[in-house]
């Protein structure tokens, strides 16, 4: 059974920085791309950014792009999403997951507090 485990979120003042980990089991990892979703308090879920298998490719939302990047570790079965000049409008449940033949999967996200 895929199992996701994000750490790393917290509190941190407007335009600072945090790391955010997710540790990735029972399943391929190294055979999918990895996503990183938040969902803002009163607003939808939305993917943030993705890396494919290999980490050749990564994609962002708009919001985000110059700000955050997403890396991987195939052999730590590890994936990070990198927070730099954080605003309060990424406050959110951070999750990562991964898309299977069972469809989106996701972890139980950690929690990104960010202040003015």
């Amino acid at each position: 059974q895929v199992r996701l485990v994000e750490s790393g979120g917290g509190l941190v003042q407007d335009g600072g920085s945090l790391r955010l980990s997710c540790a990735a089991s029972g399943f391929a990892f190294s055979s999918y791309a990895m996503s990183w979703y938040r969902q803002a308090p009163g607003k939808e879920r939305e993917m943030v950014a993705r890396i494919t298998w290999d980490g050749d490719s990564k994609i962002f939302i708009d919001s985000v792009k110059g700000r955050f990047t997403i890396s991987r570790d195939n052999a730590k079965r590890m994936v990070y999403l990198q927070m730099s000049r954080l605003q309060p409008e990424d406050t959110g449940v951070y999750s990562c997951s991964v898309e299977t033949v069972d469809g989106l999967q996701w972890g139980r996200g950690t929690q990104v507090t960010v202040s003015s």
